[in-house]
């Protein structure tokens, strides 16, 4: 595994997060919670962050105009991935996307996978870009966020991380 190096130059990014649950708010939020609480900790900025019922319009609505804000580099979403009726996180989020991380959905499942077992392929976790802003959708448990956050996107973010790095490539909005 690669390592940070420290002779790099840190690039700090503005980040978003959006809670994505009928039955969260701000008072139980504790996806929403770590995953600001992570960003902070990486050294980043958390721009905004919002909660949603799982209407895929109004997902849609939050998620382009954060996409179009050119204050916003990175997007972290939570719920909405898993197999159920109510999954529509995937289905709003995709046409948006100018380009997938496909990396990004197979790696969570795999770690996802060496936690849960099979109960891993039920989720949509899913990854991109648009408009120069990276969009990371993950599953709402605390647990799953902690697992896409440590197992990929911290490292990810992080512009001292080789052999490469979205921190760097995502550092303002062309």
């Amino acid at each position: 595994m690669s390592k940070a190096d420290a002779s790099q130059p840190v690039v700090l990014l503005n980040c978003a997060v959006l809670t994505i649950s009928d039955t969260r708010n701000t008072s139980n939020d504790t996806s929403g919670d770590y995953l600001v609480e992570s960003v902070l900790a990486a050294g980043h900025r958390c721009a905004t962050r919002s909660i949603s019922a799982g209407n895929l319009y109004q997902i849609r609505k939050i998620i382009s105009d954060w996409i179009a804000d050119d204050a916003i580099q990175v997007i972290l979403t939570n719920g909405g991935t898993g197999f159920s009726h109510q999954k529509s996180t995937t289905a709003a989020i995709t046409p948006l996307l100018d380009q997938i991380i496909v990396g990004f959905g197979e790696l969570f499942r795999h770690l996802s996978y060496q936690e849960i077992g099979t109960s891993a392929l039920q989720s949509d976790a899913l990854a991109g870009s648009a408009n120069h802003t990276l969009v990371f959708c993950m599953p709402g448990s605390t647990s799953a966020c902690k697992t896409a956050w440590d197992g990929i996107i911290k490292e990810q973010l992080d512009s001292r991380h080789g052999p490469c790095n979205f921190g760097t490539q995502y550092r303002a909005k062309a």
